[in-house]
């Protein structure tokens, strides 16, 4: 697909200063796209699974599995998608997926059966693969390679925003409306924040529009030669150490951290008998994730992007060793502050990890598998929690659990070696 450059981005002359580089308008959409995916689909997943068992009469146990099938169903789906975004402009896969995903959303007041709870969070968890973090970051990984840790720190900054703006309007939609009532807006919520946006702003590399990542001079078409795409093929990258350790690492960390916040309100309440409490610090932490993301993006380029990894996963061990023993509400503020900080930059490490180590060549597809075993960390995560509460009568053991999987994924982390440059990766295939 090709674009009129001059249009996009105008001369210098034209505007008397040096043009805006497009990847920038890239960074501005995946923002606004994980803003509305994320507020009316992760962040939401609580809201609904409070809804089905109030209005519907659902258990609890059933509904938190069929929340966990939302993940699996979007971790496997993601596969699918990786090879789309490769093959085809991303845009049209994005555009597609939240056009099923607010179609599914719509109907969430039509489900009254078990069978069809499930069926609606497969479906759900399927949709939102094709519109949410894996396109979005794949999208800004092809415009930025120096400032790549930049453009992803900004962009996923939607992640937490969608949580801050939208879950709450969600919530007080359905308690007004009920959630047959609300599904429909919902869902029309959902489209209409995504698809004008991909199609209007999205384009599917520098490349098409006859530029270079980060603003580069663009690659000398008169040289008879397709641009150069840095990275390694698909089944060379899977088969790496970095890979399947680095991943281990984030499945670990992640079952820790979305097992954490999925019982913090209820730590905090337990401990404080205040609910405004445990809001407080739901919101200190979405809050200090944004933060802590920007203040990563900023970093990264100036340190190694590994120990950076590593500081996180002790951090956050830390964090939640101290949420383990942690009573007085003070405290518990405090420490939801620093949990925040970790929770930000967490989640955009893994999709720059494996830009750095494989490149752009067939990333889509290495990015979501890594995340389709990320993902079955996620989904068990907070009923691993629940599990080690029943059993040890309260949370102090659940959280102490959760430190001890973020070393674990230290430990992987160790293991994985360095981040290799694309360039040595293919010198390891040739040789």
């Amino acid at each position: 697909m090709s674009e009129n450059v001059a249009s996009a981005t105008p001369s210098p002359s034209q505007e008397g200063k040096t043009p805006i580089f497009y990847g920038w308008y890239i960074v501005v959409g995946a923002l606004v796209v994980m803003t509305v995916s994320a507020g009316f689909g992760f962040y939401n997943l609580s809201v609904y699974l409070a809804a089905f068992v109030n209005e519907r009469g659902f258990s609890v146990g059933y509904t938190s599995a069929a929340t966990a099938v939302f993940f699996v169903s979007s971790g496997i789906s993601g596969m699918a998608v990786g090879w789309l975004i490769e093959k085809f402009d991303p845009r049209w896969t994005i555009a597609a997926g939240a056009l099923i995903a607010g179609l599914v959303l719509s109907t969430a007041g039509w489900v009254t059966e078990l069978w069809q709870l499930y069926c609606f969070y497969a479906l759900f968890g399927m949709a939102y693969s094709a519109c949410a973090l894996l396109p979005c970051t794949t999208l800004v990984a092809r415009w930025f390679e120096r400032r790549r840790s930049v453009a992803l720190s900004v962009a996923s900054t939607g992640l937490s925003l969608g949580g801050i703006l939208l879950t709450p309007l969600s919530a007080q939609l359905i308690e007004g409306l009920g959630l047959g009532g609300a599904a429909p807006w919902l869902g029309a919520g959902l489209f209409l924040g995504i698809v004008p946006v991909a199609l209007l702003l999205f384009r599917p590399s520098p490349a098409s529009m006859g530029l270079a990542p980060d603003g580069d001079p663009p690659h000398d078409a008169s040289l008879g030669t397709p641009p150069p795409v840095k990275g390694v093929p698909y089944q060379v990258a899977i088969k790496s150490r970095f890979f399947v350790f680095s991943t281990m690492a984030f499945m670990a960390s992640m079952m820790a951290q979305v097992g954490s916040i999925a019982h913090q309100f209820s730590l905090v309440v337990g401990r404080s008998g205040d609910r405004e409490t445990a809001a407080l610090a739901v919101s200190i932490m979405a809050g200090a994730s944004i933060a802590g993301r920007l203040l990563g993006g900023w970093a990264l380029p100036h340190i190694s992007s590994r120990i950076f990894m590593a500081t996180l996963l002790v951090g956050q061990a830390l964090t939640l060793a101290l949420y383990a023993y942690a009573v007085t509400p003070t405290t518990m503020l405090m420490v939801a502050a620093m949990f925040g900080l970790t929770v930000g930059n967490l989640l955009m490490m893994q999709p720059l990890l494996m830009a750095e180590a494989f490149g752009t060549r067939a990333y889509g597809r290495i990015f979501s598998t890594s995340q389709l075993f990320t993902t079955m960390g996620v989904a068990s995560g907070p009923a691993v929690y629940g599990l080690v509460y029943e059993a040890a009568g309260g949370y102090e053991a659940s959280f102490l659990y959760g430190a001890a999987a973020s070393l674990l994924g230290l430990v992987a982390l160790f293991f994985a070696g360095p981040v290799d440059a694309p360039e040595k990766q293919q010198d390891k295939m040739d040789v």
